[in-house]
């Protein structure tokens, strides 16, 4: 895989896992979305006000066509196990920005996650 296709996958990712922050900030700032006493209806429009959530879709939406130019040049099999660093970098984030403290299960998990992508790589 050339470092150009490299580079556009990656950053189909990292634009992913911003989304994924900025979606979590933004429910963040609402509270729950469902569930006893939550006014759906106006939960949902309070979440429309949150920045984050337009910052989140704009992130998805950009995501998707630099991905689209990933996977024009590299082949989906190699390329889509990208998509599962978005694990590793998030329990990362998600610990330092949300206080998400990973217990030992998960960090093994991740570290599965890693040797399973650099073996597809070499592959």
């Amino acid at each position: 895989m050339k470092w150009s296709v490299f580079a556009f996958l990656c950053g189909g990712v990292l634009l992913n896992l911003v989304a994924q922050l900025g979606l979590k900030a933004a429910t963040d700032a609402t509270g729950p979305l469902f569930g006893a006493g939550v006014d759906v209806p106006k939960r949902l429009l309070e979440l429309l006000t949150v920045p984050w959530l337009w910052v989140a879709l704009t992130c998805y939406g950009l995501s998707v066509i630099v991905w689209l130019v990933g996977l024009s040049r590299a082949p989906v099999s190699q390329a889509y196990p990208m998509l599962s660093l978005n694990y590793v970098l998030m329990v990362g984030l998600a610990w330092w920005l949300f206080n998400e403290v990973p217990n030992l299960e998960r960090v093994v998990g991740i570290l599965v996650i890693v040797v399973g992508v650099v073996l597809v790589f070499r592959s």
